[in-house]
């Protein structure tokens, strides 16, 4: 079974995307901020990272996840899943090793 980690701060919009997910039959992981989510992929990587980009009190913190996932794997899928719809954040995301970005 395909495991994805979905990392979002606001709950109610992190348990909807992990409930539709598992309803597909994904095993789906969450977490609400980056030193969490970031300590889990250095113990085990998923198959699929979707990121939010303003974590808790980090307001790039998605970014600074995404940097490190990527170091850890050069080929994982992560997605950039947020409310940042301007066209610097799509690039800043894109370059830092995104696969995509879209908004919410």
């Amino acid at each position: 079974m395909k495991k994805i980690v979905i990392v979002e701060d606001e709950d109610a919009i992190r348990e909807n995307y992990i409930d539709v997910l598992k309803k597909h039959g994904y095993n789906v992981q969450g977490y609400d901020n980056r030193p969490d989510a970031q300590a889990a992929f250095e113990h085990n990587l998923p198959d699929l990272a979707i990121i939010d980009i303003g974590l808790q009190n980090e307001i790039d913190g998605g970014f600074s996840l995404c940097q490190s996932l990527r170091a850890l794997s050069p080929t994982i899928p992560i997605i950039f899943l947020t409310a940042r719809d301007s066209d610097f954040d799509t690039v800043c995301g894109l370059r830092m090793g995104a696969d995509d970005y879209l908004t919410k």
